[in-house]
């Protein structure tokens, strides 16, 4: 019996990481049954590369965006060359984009170059999420230890545009603060891993149509495969545990799945 399909809304196949043998990780997922994967941008440069790839794959897509960890490398106002690669009819959303405030700029920097790094991330992060309201895209948000932050910037674009709060791993109330604004959460291989427990009540409590999967590779790759290099292929064992929690079907995870990421990228072709 065929494996049913599945998407991985979040790879960065553009990194150095897969540079020697990219076409046999593709090769590989198609095998796995991965019969969509969104290639992630984290700056300009790596945007273009995103679509390069793409664009030389039928089943593959790109976003467009730069990463919070990155915006003291950012032009002053990251919207024009942003919109320009955002309106390639293969890149169906803008990011990732969001707040980290757990990595600081610099080993053992002073406080005051932090809150002007937390500055430069909310008026970035801002930057792209106007460019995505302004072309009907929604948004790939990265947030580590900016949870409230994170949520609080994106509300008053709600009903202009959406977020999928990537690699998930906040609590079941956190979840469904994000679903109340009317966007999603999407589950990485964590939920694999001993110690992600909350990730796994979250994801059992998410109704079908709020959340989507994703490796995140090279990082975080799920049991049976953890501290090796992560690649879309493994989004079947993603799913495997996620049936496991959910008491249901791959059948049924898939076409809830697929469907979502559908309704969320609306530039994904059937």
């Amino acid at each position: 019996m065929k494996n049913p399909p599945f998407y991985d809304t979040h790879a960065h196949l553009g990194f150095p990481h897969f540079a020697t043998d990219l076409p046999c990780v593709i090769e590989r997922a198609r095998e796995a049954g991965i019969a969509k994967i969104v290639c992630i941008g984290t700056d300009l440069e790596s945007s273009a590369r995103a679509i390069q790839i793409a664009e030389a794959h039928p089943h593959i897509y790109a976003a467009a965006g730069w990463h919070p960890t990155h915006v003291l490398d950012a032009p002053e106002d990251v919207r024009p060359a942003l919109r320009e690669l955002a309106r390639h009819p293969k890149v169906v959303a803008v990011g990732e984009t969001g707040l980290d405030y757990h990595r600081r700029p610099g080993a053992g920097g002073p406080e005051p170059d932090f809150e002007r790094y937390k500055t430069r991330q909310a008026e970035i992060f801002r930057q792209q999420l106007e460019v995505a309201a302004e072309l009907g895209l929604n948004c790939i948000i990265h947030q580590r230890d900016s949870f409230e932050d994170t949520l609080a910037q994106l509300t008053p674009f709600a009903g202009r545009t959406r977020g999928v709060f990537h690699c998930f791993s906040e609590s079941v109330e956190a979840m469904r603060r994000v679903v109340d604004l009317g966007s999603l959460v999407s589950f990485t291989g964590i939920v694999t891993f001993k110690n992600g427990e909350n990730v796994r009540q979250a994801l059992w409590a998410a109704a079908l149509g709020q959340f989507m999967f994703e490796t995140d590779c090279p990082y975080l790759a799920p049991m049976p495969h953890r501290d090796k290099r992560c690649e879309p292929a493994y989004l079947r064992d993603i799913a495997e545990l996620a049936a496991s929690v959910r008491h249901c079907s791959l059948e049924e995870l898939s076409e809830a799945t697929c469907e979502t990421a559908h309704q969320f990228f609306p530039k994904l072709t059937v």
